[in-house]
């Protein structure tokens, strides 16, 4: 069986760059799913993100459902909370918020997801997952009561990296957050992957292929495309796999 994490492995170690759609349950129309999800198979996207920071019961599984019947793609959970979690995904990203100190968003909300877990066959990826101001306040400052690490202090942003990965974090997500307005800098980006071993990942405010094209060769190993998506499907053409 195909491992979504060794995968991910696989094409850091060929420096291939992956692409993910991010997908909110809250803010997607499944009447919309079959002609999104087409065009994301047009698309150089290599994984299919599922979560938002506010979801009602049973949205995700439903939606998960519905995408599975158009695409052949991984479907990874990319959860704002336990109610989020479903069987019918390929794995889940096991997200611990160590950019802020809320300790139900850093062991709390996984204490409780284990039960649910169990049931499943999820494959679960540790994930440190560190929030970047911005320009505004997301939904996620809201939901999880935390402040983004500014972006002018890189060291501590650095810092944080590491620190997850020392803890035996698999992968790193650097997030500006759902409608920022500007995404995280290459300087960001650049100097934590100079000293982070594990994927990197890197989302929030990328809205077209330059800043897109910006973040893969500043370092990020998958980049997470979300509202621009969901706001505009044209920018689907740029990212097409005959044109890039």
């Amino acid at each position: 069986m195909s491992s979504v994490y060794k995968d991910i492995l696989d094409s850091k170690a060929k420096n291939e760059k992956l692409l993910a759609v991010l997908i909110d349950p809250d803010k997607f129309s499944l009447g919309n799913a079959s002609s999104f999800i087409e065009k994301v198979n047009q698309s150089i996207a290599t994984h299919v993100f599922i979560g938002g920071s506010i979801v009602s019961e049973g949205e995700t599984d439903e939606l998960v459902s519905k995408i599975k019947k158009h695409t052949n793609l991984p479907i990874v959970l990319f959860p704002g909370d336990i109610s989020q979690i479903t069987n019918k995904a390929d794995a889940l990203l096991f997200l611990s918020l160590i950019s802020g100190r809320n300790p139900d968003y850093l062991i709390g909300k996984h204490v409780e997801a284990v039960s649910k877990l169990k049931s499943t066959r999820l494959e679960i990826i540790s994930t440190g997952y560190i929030l970047i101001e911005s320009g505004k306040e997301t939904a996620i400052e809201k939901v999880t009561n935390t402040k983004p690490i500014a972006r002018k202090n890189i060291q501590k942003i650095v810092d944080s990296s590491i620190a997850g990965q020392h803890l035996g974090m698999k992968l790193m997500y650097l997030e500006a957050g759902s409608g920022a307005t500007e995404p995280i800098s290459v300087d960001i980006i650049n100097n934590v992957k100079q000293e982070l071993n594990v994927p990197l990942i890197v989302g929030g405010g990328i809205r077209s292929k330059a800043e897109l094209e910006n973040a893969f060769n500043a370092g990020a190993d998958i980049v997470v495309i979300g509202t621009a998506l969901e706001l505009d499907e044209s920018f689907f053409d740029a990212l097409k796999k005959d044109k890039i």
